[in-house]
């Protein structure tokens, strides 16, 4: 005779919020229109940054870069610059070795809420989606259907100043 298992899925709570494992979010307070990869493989969510450039401000590390996507709105090129504070730097490992790369607050709008999180920056070439949302973003947002897509609309006009 079999014991009953101490948790079954089919009685557990479903979540609050299901995403496709592709979004589309804004780049907030730019109001920049990107596709997003929920990566469930990655930690740290990450973002296709070009020209690359380190340097001090009031005795901090900052780094400057451009954000060029095709935004989803318009179909348009769009290549917007940033300056953000480093948070820190990581060290990541992947087929060519390892390789370090600072780490920026950025605001992204996904369905109807503002998230401000680290996000990675490389210049990952021509990327189809040119942010990836890793887990430690996808904790707050909810669970992943790799079956679905564009499930929800980003509408956050109002909320960019929220978290």
């Amino acid at each position: 005779m079999f014991a009953q298992p101490a948790y079954s899925a089919s009685h557990a709570k479903a979540p609050d919020k299901v995403f496709g494992w592709v979004e589309e979010g804004v780049l907030v307070p730019e109001n920049i229109s990107v596709k997003i990869k929920l990566d469930t493989g990655a930690l740290t969510s990450s973002l296709d940054a070009k020209d690359l450039e380190s340097f001090e401000k009031d005795g901090e590390k900052w780094v400057r870069f451009k954000v060029e996507v095709k935004d989803t709105e318009t179909g348009k090129q769009v290549s917007t610059p940033f300056e953000r504070k480093v948070e820190r730097r990581i060290k990541v490992r992947g087929a060519g070795g390892a390789e370090h790369r600072p780490v920026v607050l950025m605001s992204l709008c996904i369905g109807d809420h503002v998230y401000t999180e680290q996000f990675s920056l490389k210049n990952r070439g021509k990327m189809n989606y040119p942010v990836l949302i890793g887990r430690r973003t996808l904790q707050s947002l909810g669970a992943v259907d790799a079956s679905r897509t564009f499930t929800v609309e980003p509408k956050c006009e109002s909320k960019a100043a929220s978290n």
